[in-house]
Parts: structure tokens; sequence; C-alpha cells
């Protein structure tokens, strides 16, 4: 939770740290914010935001809020303690200006300012600065209103007072500029669901988002910090006990808190955090927390005597099954693998969190011995699950369907052997499954057609999946297993795509489909192997001259801009094309679009998966209700 444990140390000028100057961001601006696009004005945005989110985080600071105007600027508010506007001793100039004109400047560099932070790399502020066309800061300190204007990463104006305030805090705007970012557009879903998240993982603070444009205002506040978190995540898989189970403690000032709820659904749901970084690579808060986790419901099982004498130690896989969990960690000095931050390193962090589990949890199981029989009993259910599971595929491999030399007989291969050359299209339906292999390029393209609406794996444990023909083929044909027995060396293609019907049925195949690969096969996603082909809607022939149009706003367009005679063919689906249509609208590498899978957010993913596809009708309902203007096909 966000608290002030004891009294902050003055922020002031000479906190802040020099290391160089600002001037290659411009000219390589991938380099600092990763791309140019949404994800990139997203970086922007939240680079501010981590500064106030880090006054928080010394208790500081209660109140964050953050505005989209109508002109594409945004504005970051906070009533911390306000950015330093002081004379720097080592450069002559204002501390202000200083951090918001110099890469590596900032108070963040040593323990004094900020305990503990997020934003480490000191970068953040002036990347912003240098990226927008117009930039001002005011800050709230000692009764007065100071403000300095800047633009493109230079300074416009002096650092003047321009009035007296009550008030207390650093309020930012900038507007990103159009030279670099083109079309300025922000993913309003995604600021949403991270301002969310920050408002659980620091318990307490409020964080208000507004949109002007659309007249829209949401309001972020969670006294309940993660296990509220935790709760809400579990609340779409069927909780199997009423509410989460709250760790918290610290030692050699390491902060932690870890909430976990077991529920009925097949996959575990795990997400750690450090300094308020999604760490998606785990590291050691995350390792550490699985180990114990494990030692300790086996050491437990048996002195209970739920485990039997004869029955082997439950695996970590069958004791995480269904369970829902948030880590949290805040560190002083975190030591992150690679400049993005997705991995903690700090080995001190694993033996502190284990003795956290074993104490806490064992006094919560001592409190509550009915939670602790249905959560191993569970896992019990789990493990045998598993072992069946195990047994079907070694029957299967034996029978041969599953081993790696018998693809199934439904695959048209390639003949190119050269994964890197090669291209799989899972094509819904058998219709058009025998278009697209008549009008393919074998050499490197594979089809394989799939017969009617897949298995959703959101609903199904291990063994019925590998029950289902359909799964079982892509298993097969993909190459690399799945889960822990996945090698991505045996990847047979390079891309894989998923080729449906443009309309709502062709959507939810695709869904499915997707659902498969991200519980089973995520770092088939991650490496960039997914894609979704993109298939017209209409054709349009006017005279000898044939279009391809891929929405109802291109045929409108179309129908705008030409006069004439002119015929128009929906198509109703891919079986419908003939082979060479087909080949020229959706398959030739030179004329078709594909849509590219990526994971952005493994917690925003996991979530939209276990409400699209889990057991929870009326949150569907909700979930499509409220963004049915904004999804044509499935983001995450």
């Amino acid at each position: 939770m966000a608290k002030k444990a004891q009294q902050s140390p003055a922020y002031e000028a000479d906190q802040i740290k020099v290391l160089e100057d600002l001037e290659p961001v411009r000219l390589r601006p991938g380099m600092y914010i990763g791309s140019t696009g949404q994800s990139g004005l997203m970086h922007l945005i939240e680079e501010v935001v981590d500064n106030s989110i880090d006054e928080a985080l010394v208790g500081e600071c209660t109140v964050i809020s953050v505005t989209v105007h109508a002109d594409h600027s945004v504005t970051i508010e906070d009533n911390g303690r306000g950015m330093p506007i002081g004379i720097h001793s080592e450069s002559g100039v204002p501390a202000l200006e200083l951090v918001m004109t110099t890469l590596h400047a900032g108070g963040k560099f040593d323990n004094k300012s900020y305990h503990v932070s997020g934003g480490l790399h000191g970068v953040g502020v002036s990347v912003v600065n240098a990226l927008a066309e117009s930039m001002f800061v005011e800050v709230y300190k000692d009764g007065k209103i100071h403000r300095q204007s800047f633009s493109r990463g230079e300074k416009l104006t002096e650092l003047e007072v321009i009035g007296d305030t009550k008030k207390r805090g650093t309020r930012t705007t900038f507007l990103p500029d159009s030279e670099i970012f083109g079309e300025i557009k922000y993913n309003f879903p995604k600021l949403s669901h991270r301002l969310r998240e920050l408002s659980y993982l620091n318990g307490g603070l409020k964080i208000v988002l507004e949109n002007e444009a659309a007249g829209v205002k949401r309001t972020f506040q969670n006294k309940g910090g993660i296990a509220s978190f935790v709760q809400e995540l579990a609340e779409k898989k069927e909780p199997i006990h009423p509410k989460p189970i709250y760790i918290q403690g610290q030692d050699s000032g390491i902060e932690i808190e870890v909430g976990l709820q077991w529920t009925g659904a097949y996959d575990e749901s795990i997400h750690a955090f450090a300094n308020n970084i999604n760490t998606v690579d785990g590291g050691t808060h995350l390792t550490g927390f699985k180990s114990s986790l494990t030692k300790f419901m086996n050491e437990y099982g048996r002195d209970k005597k739920i485990l039997k004498k004869n029955d082997k130690n439950l695996r970590g896989e069958d004791i995480r099954e269904g369970l829902v969990c948030i880590i949290s960690v805040k560190i002083p000095n975190p030591e992150f693998e690679g400049q993005t931050k997705t991995k903690l390193g700090n080995p001190e962090v694993a033996g502190i969190i284990g003795g956290l589990i074993q104490e806490q949890l064992g006094l919560y199981f001592q409190k509550k011995p009915k939670i602790a029989r249905m959560v191993i009993e569970k896992s019990v259910s789990a493990s045998r699950a598993r072992q069946a599971a195990a047994k079907a595929r070694n029957m299967a491999r034996r029978k041969g369907p599953l081993a790696s030399t018998a693809l199934p007989g439904k695959l048209a291969d390639c003949s190119n052997r050269n994964p890197e050359s090669c291209e799989l299209f899972i094509v819904e339906g058998d219709s058009a499954g025998g278009s697209a292999k008549q009008g393919r390029d074998r050499t490197f393209q594979a089809i394989l057609p799939l017969r009617g609406k897949v298995l959703n794996v959101e609903k199904a444990r291990l063994a019925k999946l590998l029950d289902n023909l359909e799964i079982k083929a892509m298993i097969t044909a993909i190459g690399t297993g799945i889960r822990e027995e996945f090698a991505k060396d045996r990847l047979r293609y390079n891309k894989l795509i998923i080729m449906s019907d443009a309309d709502v049925d062709g959507a939810h195949i695709s869904t499915l489909i997707l659902t498969f690969l991200f519980r089973y096969l995520p770092d088939l996603i991650k490496a960039g192997h997914v894609y979704i082909a993109k298939p017209p809607l209409y054709q349009v022939k006017a005279g000898k001259k044939v279009t391809y149009l891929h929405t109802d706003e291109e045929l409108e367009q179309y129908r705008d801009e030409h006069g004439g005679n002119y015929s128009v063919k929906r198509f109703k689906g891919l079986g419908e094309m003939n082979p060479r249509e087909l080949w020229e609208t959706t398959m030739d590498p030179d004329r078709r679009i594909l849509k590219q899978v990526e994971i952005r957010d493994d917690l925003e993913a996991d979530e939209i998966f276990s409400t699209l596809m889990g057991t929870d009708v009326a949150l569907r309902r909700d979930f499509i209700w409220e963004n049915s203007d904004k999804i044509t096909t499935l983001d995450i």
C-alpha cells in the first residue's frame, strides 16, 4: 500500500545529477521510446506520470490527474512536492530547466530524494520535451506558481513566477511533435488500463483520467491495493474462496506485497511488478515466490495428511493451477536485466519473499483450514489430470498422430524445408482450405484446414485439449510442442497465419485459435511469428478492372469517388473465392494484408481472454457492450 512511513527529505536543486546532454533523442526517438506510433505516444505520457508516481511512493502525493485535450496535448498534474526550481550549483541554471533539457539529469540516481523509484534511468521527462512541439511546466512551491516553456528540447522562456498559490505539486502540459509522430492518436483503453493498474499497485492513490474530446472522465482509487486487484481478476475465473489472501512485509528496506486467490480456472495468472514496473519476464521475486509456495504447500499437505504417504509431491504447476496472483516489490536499488526492465535480478529478494510466504501463508491456513484443504485438493486434482494428460500424450505418440514425424493428414505441406522461408495458413473450413491449397505457392506455403469451431481451451484441461482433433493437428503441424515441452528450435514455419472469414463467425474462430496460442504457445506470439490474414469483404468490377475492398467504409469511399457502371460482390466467406482470387487478395506476399499479433501487456491480454472466453456471461456481455464501437479484431 502507498503510505508515508517517515518524513521525506527535501527535494531540492542540488539533488539533481547531470550525466549527459539531450541531442540524440530527436535523431533516434525509437531508441528512447520504442516507436513513433501509438506505443510511443503512450510512453511519453507514462514518463511524466512516473515522476508523479515516484512522489506517491515516498508518501508525498495523493492525487494525479491526466487530461487529454481536444488539441491532442496532454496535461499531467500531481500534488507532490513540486519539481526543484532552485539554481543548480554545478550548471548555474534552474534545476527545472536542467531536468527538462538534459538527458540523464534527475533526482533518482541516489536514495536521498526517492527511497524507491520506477524511473531509474532519468531520461523520462527530458525525452518528452525533446519530442514535444510545445511543452510548459508549472511548479506550485513555496506559495508561488513557477512557470517555464519549452519546445523540441530547448527552452523558450526563462523560469518565472507568475502568481501566488496555496497548492503544491507539478503540472506538465505537452503536445507531441507531429514531425516525429505523424498522426497523433492515443490508445485510451491502454492508457486507462495502465492508470487503473497503478492505482491498485499504490493503494489509496487517486488517479483521474479525462478525455476532453469524448467527454469522458474516469477516477481510479483502490484503497484495497493489490488485494482488490486480485479479487477483480479472480471474479472472472470463478474463485474457490471468497477473498484474496494478502501477504505483506519488509526487510532490508525492501517492501513486498503479495495477493493471491485460487479459482476454478485451469491456467495460472501470476503477474509480478518491481517499483510499479510490470516485469513481464519475471525475475528473482517471481522465482522466489514460486519455489517457496511449492515447498510450503507440499509440507502443509503432508503435515495435515491431505497428501497421503504414497502420493508423489505436487508440482508447482499443479499448485498454481487456477491461481490469480499479483506480486509487488518496492526496492531501493533494483537490478533489472536489460534496458527494458522486464526482469528483476536482485538475488536477496527471493529469500525475503520466500520467508514471508512460509510465515504468513502458514498463519492464514491455520486460521482458515477449510480453504487450505480446498486449495490442496484442487492441486491434487490438477496433478491427477496432468498425469492423465501425460499418459494420453504418450499413448498418442506411440500411435503416431503426435509424433514429430507423423504430420496430420489434412496438412498440405510446402516443399521448402527451411523454416525461415516457410509459412503455415491455418484456414477456417474445408472449402476455404481447398481453395487455399490450389491457390498457394507450394514452395513455401503450407495449408492446414480446420473443421468447425476450435475447442475453447479457456474452459478445458489439457487432457481434453489433447483429445481434440483440430488442436492436435495444430500442435503437430507447428512442431514446437506446448508448455513445458515447448522447443522453439523445432518450429516448422516462420509465419503462422490465421485465415478466417471476414465476419463475426470468422472473428470468433480467430479468437479461439488465438486463445489456444496465448495459453499454450505464448512465446510464438512474443517472438512475432503469429499473424492474422485480412481477406476482402467486397469485389468491385468496373469493366475489366477489379478492385478489392476490405471494409464498408472503403466501399462508401469508392462509391463517392467513382461514377459510371460497376458491380459489387460481397464475399460471404473464403470458400466463395476461387483459388486465383484467394491468392491475389489474401495469400500473395506482394499484395496481401497481414496483421502481426503482439502481446503489448501480458496482464491486459490475460484479462481480455478471461473475460471473452471464460464462463462469466454477464462480464463478457458488458465488455462487448462497452467496446463494440472500438474492437474489430482481438488486439492483444
